[in-house]
């Protein structure tokens, strides 16, 4: 019959070239290489794909933004300035009441009094001060409503005096809420500033609140100095009760303990020292241990080396000569035994004889070997318990020791407690007595710059900021959107995705085919299909280094992906390349190469398989003098057990002797035997996906079986690829790649 795939113009070169086939690692950069190489075309392919999405977060968020910006209720700003020194001027000369704070520690200093203008003591101050707890025109200016006694259910307060503490509380929050602090770099000139609804408010709160602060530094200082000279006080009774009781603890254990105190000469005149004991003993065995130690060491190292290794390893065992004697008679014992058997049936009394001799001489090599490791064995036990008692020993004369030193220790130890608590004492002391006579020393170093005035504008909502925040916040959830959904997208849709997610290289780039009859664009040589599979060969004829692979499966991780296309196309391309090539359908539960012929019943590879026909029964020819087919017909009832037949094997050998090229069109994986089964028996295989639906999760599985089968993936052909749907280094495809003889000729 005439042959479904004609003939295909000569061979173009490889638009994949440096392309190697088989697999390497996926991942080729390191973590922080993937990082900084940022593909900008797959960006843009991603962008694409999710315009909808992005632009209908980008709309949602714009119209937020105005909705909140015209929702939003006008809020005034007012600005109050206070100068903070560094150093207070000091009404007594040459006193320090307080501690000033170093020149270096500046930007420190002014955070600290920031965060004293932002602390919560500070806002109650306010709220007193101003009785802001019961105004209600500034509950009203923070947009709060004012509590009254029947909104206190589930907070927790009850009663009028519930009813105080809880407005108290409401307006230190608000107070808290509406105050902000701004320190610029390089001043020490602080903005107090105040937020509220009503204008006259923020700037009465502002001044309230620069006022406290100033006044609250001031009371600051005395109630610091106050509480340090109380705090030093009895700080003070505490170490020289302290003091006494170490000086007494001190003679008491000096009386106990016995020991004789030697008092320095010279230089050292006033330290003191007790009598320590050396021994002359303990030094001796920790070197002895210490030898021990070294010799179990490496007799354990032996022993470890020798203890899970099997007796023929052992190189002790084998520079061994009665071993080395035994292990020839073995080997002379064997030979003759396997020379007796090739005359003898295994019950012959002779063959019995030697076998006999065989089993002896290996029981006396275990015997010899066993003995030679116990030997070893009993070696290192011996270094190991000397090296125990050595031990024991050390442990027994430094305990000893450390007894005699204990009492020296225990009484420096006191002696340094004494010590300590009389300088401690001592500085406190000190300390106390200066306070007393500096106490209020020094001015206030907190003074008002400006005071705030009544805003006339309000300070927000403010439209332009509002709606650039709404859209970078839509471009930054938008560009979440699109990161997950290209993360959980685990479609094949580029050669990188081939590459990159599989670990396979790339053989085949096939273009999705255009018009409305598919076979004219296969039966025509110059077309973009055509033009694909002819690149396909050409990489097949390099991916091995013998070129074609005689036997070849060509599979799928599901239906419907393009094997059956893939297959009967190369085997077409084999021909054309005057390969005598045979294509057999090896799909044997939906079978479609009979589908093709004039005799829709023609038995083919499973006839041939079960021994039913000869090749010469079941081998057609195509219309191409150097391509013949084979159906897959009849249908078996157990495919998978008719494959793992020892006659598959067979059969192929004997194609192979009238074909220069078998190509096995096997069925997709999706769980069944068949064609991991095909595969180990073949040359090579390749791995036909879709890159309109096939997804990298089942392509994985499929690889994975046919890695336990151990066979030979020499990559992966990606068909009904459509560059219009996607953007990146193979968009090409979408313009006129393809078209340029046609170009040239009508031109």
């Amino acid at each position: 019959m005439a042959s479904t795939y004609p003939a295909s113009g000569a061979q173009d070169a490889s638009q994949f070239e440096g392309v190697k086939p088989g697999r390497y690692p996926a991942e080729t950069a390191t973590d922080g290489d993937a990082f900084m190489d940022i593909d900008l075309r797959r960006v843009w392919a991603a962008i694409r794909r999710n315009l909808l999405p992005i632009a209908a977060i980008l709309i949602i968020a714009v119209g937020l933004g105005v909705l909140v910006t015209l929702l939003m209720r006008p809020q005034y700003q007012a600005i109050s300035q206070v100068l903070i020194e560094q150093k207070a001027d000091s009404i007594i000369e040459d006193s320090e009441t307080q501690a000033v704070t170093p020149y270096q520690e500046t930007e420190r200093f002014l955070q600290t009094q920031v965060d004293v203008i932002e602390s919560r003591s500070l806002a109650e101050r306010v709220v007193e001060s101003e009785d802001l707890s019961e105004r209600e025109e500034f509950y009203e200016a923070q947009g709060v409503e004012m509590p009254q006694l029947d909104t206190l259910e589930g907070t927790g307060y009850s009663g009028p005096e519930g009813l105080a503490r809880y407005r108290r509380d409401t307006a230190i929050a608000m107070v808290m809420d509406g105050l902000w602090v701004t320190l610029p770099v390089d001043s020490r000139l602080v903005s107090i500033g105040f937020t509220s609804g009503n204008p006259r408010i923020a700037a009465e709160m502002s001044n309230s609140i620069a006022q406290n602060f100033i006044e609250s530094n001031l009371a600051r200082k005395f109630d610091s100095s106050a509480y340090a000279r109380e705090f030093l006080a009895q700080q003070l009774e505490d170490a020289r009760q302290k003091l006494e009781q170490s000086e007494k603890d001190l003679n008491t254990f000096s009386r106990a303990a016995g020991l004789i105190r030697v008092t320095g000469q010279g230089q050292n005149a006033d330290q003191e020292t007790t009598l320590s004991v050396t021994n002359d003993t303990l030094q001796q065995l920790n070197e002895a241990a210490s030898l021990a130690t070294a010799e179990r060491i490496a007799a354990e190292n032996v022993w470890q080396n020798v203890a899970n290794q099997p007796i023929s390893s052992i190189p002790q065992v084998l520079q061994n000569p009665a071993y080395s004697s035994l292990v020839r008679e073995l080997s002379l014992a064997e030979a003759r035994l396997a020379d007796e058997r090739t005359r003898h049936l295994d019950d012959h009394p002779n063959v019995q004889a030697l076998q006999a001799q065989v089993d002896r001489i290996e029981q006396q090599l275990d015997q010899v070997g066993n003995s030679i490791k116990n030997s070893i064995r009993l070696g290192y036990e011996a270094v190991r318990d000397r090296e125990n008692e050595i031990q024991a020993q050390v442990a027994q004369v430094r305990d000893a020791a450390l007894d005699e030193q204990d009492r020296g220790v225990q009484y420096n130890v006191l002696k340094r407690v004494a010590e300590t608590d009389r300088a401690l004492y001592n500085t406190l002391l000190t300390r106390y007595n200066e306070l007393n006579a500096t106490a209020g020393a020094t001015s206030n170093n907190v003074s008002m710059v400006d005071t705030a005035q009544v805003p006339r504008q309000p300070s927000s909502p403010n439209l332009i900021i509002n709606l650039v925040v709404a859209l970078l916040g839509g471009l930054i959830v938008a560009a979440g959107v699109v990161f997950l959904r290209e993360q959980f997208d685990d479609v094949l849709r580029t050669p990188e995705d081939v590459e990159n997610k599989l670990g396979v290289s790339l053989l085949g780039l096939i273009p999705m085919i255009q018009g409305e009859n598919p076979a004219e664009d296969l039966e025509d040589p110059k077309s973009p299909v055509s033009e694909s599979y002819q690149s396909l060969v050409t990489n097949l004829r390099y991916s091995t280094a013998d070129g074609i692979p005689r036997t070849l499966t060509i599979t799928s991780s599901k239906a419907g992906e393009g094997k059956t296309t893939t297959a009967g196309k190369l085997a077409l391309e084999f021909a054309e390349l005057g390969r005598t090539t045979l294509l057999i359908d090896a799909d044997l539960r939906r079978p479609t190469l009979h589908r093709k012929l004039e005799n829709r019943k023609q038995e083919g590879f499973t006839a041939l398989l079960a021994g039913e026909r000869t090749k010469e029964e079941v081998i057609l020819p195509s219309g191409h003098p150097k391509l013949s087919y084979m159906t897959a017909l009849p249908m078996p009832p157990d495919p998978a057990a008719l494959l793992s037949s020892t006659r598959l094997d067979e059969l192929i050998a004997e194609l192979l002797t009238q074909y220069e090229c078998v190509v096995f069109d096997a069925p997709p994986m999706l769980g069944l035997s068949d064609a991991p089964t095909l595969a180990a028996h073949t040359d090579a295989v390749i791995m036909v996906i879709d890159a309109d639906s096939g997804h990298r999760g089942a392509v994985k599985a499929a690889l994975r079986r046919l890695d336990m089968v151990r066979a030979n993936v020499l990559g992966a052909v990606l068909t009904k690829f459509n560059p219009r749907n996607i953007s990146g280094e193979y968009a090409y495809y979408g313009t006129d790649y393809y078209t340029y003889e046609h170009g040239s000729d009508e031109e």
